[in-house]
């Protein structure tokens, strides 16, 4: 009894607007404008952060001063594919990973 009532009600509206393609795509115009507000906002430049970084992280040669994401300041002694040795003092090495740099620092920095 109940539903035969609710469908009654709902048909005149469904015959209505489902022709109706413009309200339908206007409808969702907000959600598409979000979304590319939020690529261009977020998205694309973290994107184009990690390729930087990337770049940096490949670019490291032996002798190059680097800081860390642990604070670790350093000189680069050896190279591996993933790993780098960093002399934090005279005689003093750690073993790091490569994305563990955040920095390249300028020659001189560390003494």
């Amino acid at each position: 009894m109940f539903i035969a009532s609710a469908l009654a009600q709902t048909a005149p509206a469904a015959a209505a607007g489902g022709g109706d393609m413009m309200s339908s795509l206007t409808s969702m115009l907000p959600l598409v404008l979000m979304v590319v507000l939020l690529y261009f906002l977020m998205i694309r430049p973290q994107m184009r952060r990690q390729k930087e970084h990337r770049a940096m992280i490949e670019a490291i040669a032996k002798g190059d001063e680097v800081a860390t994401t642990g604070g670790i300041v350093g000189r680069v002694v050896r190279l591996s594919e993933g790993f780098l040795h960093l002399e934090v003092a005279q005689g003093v090495e750690v073993q790091l990973q490569r994305s563990a740099v955040v920095q390249v620092l300028p020659k001189g920095s560390f003494k």
